[in-house]
């Protein structure tokens, strides 16, 4: 007999940890750009997942690889190869654009950042024991492992978890001026978010990237780009910097990597990636052969040229609609931002109410940073779904207007 949503409440009040903030409905199952509760109420998804459903729910040729490999085979040690692996690595390092690029697979954003982090360390300090330091910025997050919290710039997540790893300093994102008087012979690496999300959607300057890349070559220090969430096709290029004209030493994947199957990647040029040599790194499910034949059909998929088109498009008509409410109503919305398919809309008050409003009209959105709507929907959204999602948005802020 099916269990009824408070019983599930219930269950899971009693044995799961209370680290998430919830929302009270129970979703059974999804279909495009669509998710179901247990009782069949529909919801236009502009969550994804955050930015994880790249391909939406049940996209039949991913449904189809996951079916088929799991058939074959879910799960072997690293100690063997694997095609499905081998071909997922081989297209990510075509795609990334590094030059002799090599690839490594975890499970998460955070696996894939501390891994990052690991390589950065390990080639500075074969050149300089002392070349250990790691700037990042404010505003940024990168991951709940003890490192990757470090690397995190908001005080708030390292609230009773100290000590944190040392070797870590902030500044300002964009701040071109306060990154240069912090880099110096002993700088490792600067660590950023091509585009920042949980910190609230920020675009960098238009030539901020150029500048820092400019830096690290400088100081001969290593440019690592967080691409966790603003990757994987999200502003309408593959790779987010690829819209800046530079290449970073490092760049980092996971969320929408495999359309919703759990993956990590981290991506290095050749000169870092030969820093590391058999057993300074390893993952026991990272990369196995269903998550990469997700990924695969992932990487098909979005790499096109006319998919990516696409992403542009749409996003561009969404951001116009956000626009417009901003216009509209000047006194709650106060600023636009993003590219492609990761936006925010900044508003001028609190915005749980405002998410809780469009939830029970049947759409998903996010707030982060307590006052910045997110919007990150499955890649595939039309302009017909910007309409639906933009008259719940509406119809929620004329009660806080």
């Amino acid at each position: 007999m099916q269990e009824t949503d408070g019983q599930i409440y219930e269950k899971d009040k009693k044995s799961y940890m209370p680290v998430f903030a919830r929302y009270p409905i129970v979703l059974d199952h999804g279909d495009g750009v669509y998710v179901y509760d247990t009782h069949d109420k529909k919801y236009i998804d502009y969550l994804g997942g955050i930015a994880v459903n790249v391909l939406g729910h049940n996209y039949p040729a991913l449904v189809d690889a996951i079916a088929e490999q799991a058939r074959k085979m879910i799960h072997c040690s690293n100690l063997y190869y694997t095609e499905a692996q081998a071909d997922a690595a081989e297209k990510l390092a075509n795609l990334s654009g590094l030059d002799e690029a090599k690839v490594f697979f975890g499970n998460s954003g955070a696996e894939a950042n501390e891994g990052a982090i690991k390589l950065a360390r390990k080639y500075s300090t074969a050149k300089d024991k002392d070349k250990i330091q790691i700037i990042v910025a404010n505003m940024s997050f990168h991951g709940r492992t003890f490192a990757t919290l470090a690397a995190t710039g908001q005080p708030h997540y390292h609230e009773g978890f100290g000590p944190l790893p040392a070797g870590f300093d902030y500044v300002d994102y964009g701040d071109i001026d306060a990154l240069e008087k912090m880099m110096s012979d002993k700088t490792c690496a600067v660590m950023l978010e091509t585009i920042q999300g949980e910190g609230g959607v920020h675009v960098p300057p238009e030539d901020y990237l150029q500048k820092v890349r400019a830096l690290c070559d400088k100081y001969d220090a290593s440019l690592i780009l967080d691409e966790i969430q603003c990757g994987m096709g999200r502003t309408g290029t593959l790779f987010a910097y690829e819209q800046y004209g530079i290449k970073p030493n490092i760049t980092t994947l996971a969320k929408g990597l495999a359309g919703g199957v759990p993956i990590g990647a981290f991506i290095a040029d050749g000169k870092c990636a030969a820093a590391f040599h058999a057993g300074d790194h390893g993952s026991t499910f990272g990369g196995n052969p269903l998550a990469c034949a997700a990924a695969n059909v992932v990487l098909d998929t979005v790499s096109r040229p006319e998919f990516l088109e696409n992403v542009k498009a749409v996003g561009g008509y969404l951001k116009s609609k956000l626009e417009s409410l901003k216009e509209k109503y000047p006194a709650l919305i106060k600023e636009v931002r993003g590219k492609g398919l990761i936006l925010g809309a900044e508003i001028a008050r609190p915005g749980r109410d405002i998410v809780n409003e469009c939830l029970k009209e049947g759409a998903i959105i996010n707030c982060t940073v307590n006052t910045v709507l997110r919007f990150v929907p499955p890649l595939i959204t039309t302009n017909e779904h910007v309409d639906e999602i933009m008259a719940v948005l509406e119809k929620a802020l004329i009660k806080f207007a």
